[in-house]
């Protein structure tokens, strides 16, 4: 793609990198094939191609965003199946990270997308925050609240939609400690342990240390390890998502610097780990920062990737009765380039995954979007439901809990388990809460 730069505009290293990345563009359209609010809208301007044509004009004239810009821009998920069918290796990602830092700074938006915006970013990083909120939710929709609210706005509408019937009690997996490892010790490995993931579904981290510490593994939740900034980022609030990386680097880079160092951090929300991945991109005009973040790049690892190299012997199987489909991330296929990784972990586990048709596809919860795009994160919801519905899957095993209680909206009549609350029961770990009432030891007493 021709570029009209002017000097001083690419004295910025940021406009230096985004004048590289459009570059690269050839303006072949292959990525509306795989573009999910294009399959759904038929409209250019919610394409990756359409939407690179107005980055560029945005910040190659230097000018504040607009309405219209700004709208399509929204309705990007963030999902990055268009650099998996990219041929020319153009670098979405990081452009449109840009581009949303510009309209965060060039555009005002209508107070109450203000005020929602700013209470998401306020809430969901924060697990003490965000539990006080579910639980003030929870009050508004018994007392009736919740409809009214709903009235207001379809964004509203959806996140009481969204709103979990019961909360778990807080996790003692979650708080900072070291589990140490059962048996031989082979490693010691800190464990992400999330913000609106060990709210809502604090089972996931509790499998993840059964199992790795029954495979030789010390587990540390570090103190000062929070959100990993990913939720802010989408949001275009690009120095709070950096404040929130510094915070975690600075914690594990300690962690890797004490006697017996670090083989990995576990990440068990893809949603987090592609962020984190990047964290040596993000912070790389970080004097200060910028090596540790790449220390810690490095060490990031989805909990699936860990898996594959452990020797999973199931001691256990799940029943004929009940077949599993795997719904791929789009942060996992996508964000990080695992793919195959996930499915062969279920195999080894005794496990014939189902694929449904479209996997590249995605499901519409990205994040925050089920909550800021409703109706449009609608409709990719119920296209995936019924893709998966298609299988004949009574069980769907995916690697982010987004994913799950967004396609279970669509999917009430199936269960959904996160791959590694799989593998630590079948390898010797307690019944998960998804399947609570269908299996016992491996034995089908009921398939709901």
């Amino acid at each position: 793609m021709k570029t009209s730069f002017a000097p001083d505009r690419l004295a910025d290293p940021a406009i230096a990198e985004a004048e590289q990345i459009l570059r690269r563009c050839v303006h072949c359209g292959f990525c509306t094939a795989t573009c999910p609010t294009f399959l759904e809208l038929g409209d250019e301007r919610d394409s990756p191609r359409g939407r690179i044509y107005m980055m560029k004009g945005m910040l190659e004239r230097d000018e504040p965003a607009t309405a219209d810009v700004v709208r399509h821009i929204d309705r990007c998920l963030g999902c990055f199946a268009c650099m998996t069918t990219c041929p020319s290796g153009v670098d979405y990602m990081h452009l449109s990270d840009m581009a949303r830092a510009r309209v965060a700074e060039t555009y005002t938006r209508p107070l109450p997308e203000r005020l929602l915006r700013g209470l998401l970013a306020r809430l969901l990083p924060y697990p003490g925050r965000f539990r006080a909120a579910l639980i003030g939710g929870r009050i508004a929709k018994r007392l009736g609240i919740g409809r009214w609210l709903g009235a207001l706005r379809p964004e509203l509408k959806a996140m009481m939609a969204l709103m979990p019937d019961e909360l778990p009690a807080p996790a003692a997996t979650d708080r900072p400690q070291l589990w140490p490892a059962e048996g031989t010790r082979r490693g010691r490995v800190a464990l992400l342990a999330g913000c609106a993931q060990q709210v809502l579904a604090p089972g996931i981290n509790a499998a993840t240390i059964r199992v790795l510490t029954r495979h030789g593994f010390d587990v540390v939740v570090a103190r000062e390890a929070g959100c990993c900034g990913a939720l802010v980022q989408h949001m275009g609030l690009m120095e709070q998502a950096r404040d929130q990386a510094r915070r975690n680097v600075a914690a594990w880079a300690a962690l890797a610097d004490q006697p017996g160092g670090l083989d990995a951090i576990v990440v068990t929300t893809s949603g987090c780990g592609t962020p984190i991945k990047d964290y040596g991109h993000l912070l790389a005009g970080d004097a200060y920062y910028a090596d540790r973040a790449r220390l810690v790049a490095g060490l990031a690892r989805d909990v699936t990737e860990v898996l594959a190299g452990l020797d999973l012997t199931p001691v256990r199987s799940l029943p004929a009765g009940l077949p599993v489909a795997y719904h791929a991330a789009c942060s996992l296929q996508h964000g990080q380039k695992i793919r195959d990784v996930p499915k062969e972990v279920l195999k080894r586990l005794g496990i014939t995954p189902l694929e449904p048709a479209e996997p590249h596809i995605c499901c519409g919860s990205a994040g925050t979007y089920n909550m800021l795009q409703p109706e449009l994160a609608g409709r990719l919801g119920a296209r995936k439901a019924q893709n998966l519905r298609r299988t004949g899957a009574a069980v769907v095993a995916a690697g982010n809990l987004g994913c799950l209680i967004q396609i279970a909206a669509h999917m009430p009549d199936a269960r959904f388990i996160h791959t590694v609350e799989l593998a630590d029961w079948l390898t010797g770990g307690p019944v998960p809460d998804a399947l609570a009432g269908v299996v016992d030891d491996g034995v089908v007493e009921e398939v709901a």
